[in-house]
């Protein structure tokens, strides 16, 4: 402990903003396969090669990002950054991971509808396919890590229960309270720490000022959504962007609340661009950037990309600016393991909800369609293809339905 106590601060203080940004720029270029591949990337490239920091300390880093809601990955790189640094490293380490598969998405927003004809059509309906085995892939993965025994199952049937008779966002706040106060009351929290203590330079003062902004976000946001679409559009990115627990994909059934159901987005187009976020690197919650800039209602095009991207992340990094300096006292505390435990598990049920509806009643129309999305869920779970592999062979699958008709 000792040497890795005096190996943080050395790592914090010698690098500079420019350094993080080009690190991280070649992360953002690279880094496919979604939240969990990135921080395999993370680990490689600056704890065993770059040795920013010590395995113990890394570690410690996943496990209070994972344990908040928002993007995990993007929250590991911009507490990297803020480490290694200061504040211009942490806003360095955000924006070399975010821009190139938010260009690449708002690229894809702006030239989609100008798609026709069958190849076109046919590649966009693949497109929407594929996230069919790809939530799949992700319900699958988080229910082995997050429901590993019969009572945390049963709360991510529970979820699914609440939202079926509550849907849209309101459902999923409530199904992970539940879940929350279940977790709390089965009592499965330890209390013991992982890693080290976490060296940031974030005092009391300003994580008590992040954490009054974010609840102030929350709270008064919806109270001026009613007076201008811009507002209405900040409120619904940052309230999705405030409840994501439990990984990248969980932010999917929350935007489709925010943004399809108001009739802001298509279906189609929704299901589109989430099957185009999988074929690109860097973190999902770009995704936002290709919602904002396809809204029927202004702002949309590229203001409504930038807004609905700084407000989708922003929840996320407030609230982890808020808690590092109380993070070493509060997972020590078995009741609060307990109750993420619960919340972790509803999230299983609310991603497993939004797998049946959006994604499988909007993409599947008949058995042809069903016979592509079983084809992609096997190429990434039995034969391991990366995702922006197996979007590729959902569109050219796609466009060959589309000429066979």
């Amino acid at each position: 402990m000792q040497d890795q106590d005096q190996t943080e601060p050395r790592a914090s203080a010698r690098g500079t903003p420019g350094e993080v940004f080009i690190t991280f720029l070649k992360l953002g270029l690279t880094s496919f396969g979604g939240p969990i591949a990135h921080l395999g990337y993370f680990r490689e490239e600056l704890v065993k090669r770059r040795k920013w920091l010590s395995d113990p300390a890394y570690a410690d880093l996943v496990a209070l990002c994972q344990f908040l809601p928002g993007p995990a990955s993007s929250q590991v790189g911009f507490a990297l950054g803020l480490m290694r640094a200061g504040w211009l490293g942490a806003l360095a380490a955000f924006t070399a991971f975010t821009l190139p598969s938010a260009l690449m998405l708002l690229v894809f927003a702006m030239t989609a509808a100008r798609i026709a004809g069958p190849l076109g059509s046919g590649a966009l309906h693949g497109l929407k396919i594929v996230a069919v085995a790809i939530v799949a892939q992700a319900v699958w993965g988080m229910a082995k890590a997050l429901c590993p025994d019969k009572e945390r199952a049963a709360i991510a049937v529970v979820a699914v229960a609440l939202l079926a008779f509550l849907p849209g966002a309101l459902g999923m706040i409530g199904a992970i309270l539940a879940g929350a106060a279940l977790g709390l009351a089965l009592g499965r929290g330890t209390g013991a720490p992982i890693g080290g203590p976490i060296a940031m330079p974030v005092t009391r003062g300003m994580a008590v000022l992040a954490l009054l902004v974010f609840l102030g976000l929350l709270g008064l946001l919806p109270l001026l959504a009613g007076h201008g679409q811009a507002l209405a559009v900040i409120d619904s990115f940052t309230r999705a962007g405030a409840l994501v627990f439990g990984g990248g994909h969980v932010v999917l059934p929350l935007l489709e609340a925010e943004v399809v159901q108001p009739g802001w987005v298509t279906p189609d187009a929704f299901l589109a661009g989430y099957g185009a976020a999988q074929a690109v690197p860097g973190p999902l919650f770009t995704f936002a950037a290709y919602l904002g800039a396809v809204l029927g209602p202004e702002p949309n095009g590229v203001t409504g990309a930038a807004i609905a991207l700084v407000a989708v992340f922003l929840p996320g990094f407030l609230i982890l600016i808020g808690v590092l300096p109380f993070w070493d006292r509060f997972r020590s505390m078995a009741r609060a393991q307990s109750l993420m435990q619960g919340a972790n598990a509803a999230v299983v049920g609310i991603l497993g909800a939004a797998l049946y509806t959006p994604v499988f009643t909007s993409a599947i129309t008949d058995l042809r369609d069903l016979t592509l999305a079983l084809t992609c869920f096997v190429l990434l779970v039995a034969w391991k293809m990366p995702p922006w592999g197996v979007v590729i062979v959902a569109a050219l699958g796609g466009i060959g339905l589309g000429i066979l008709g």
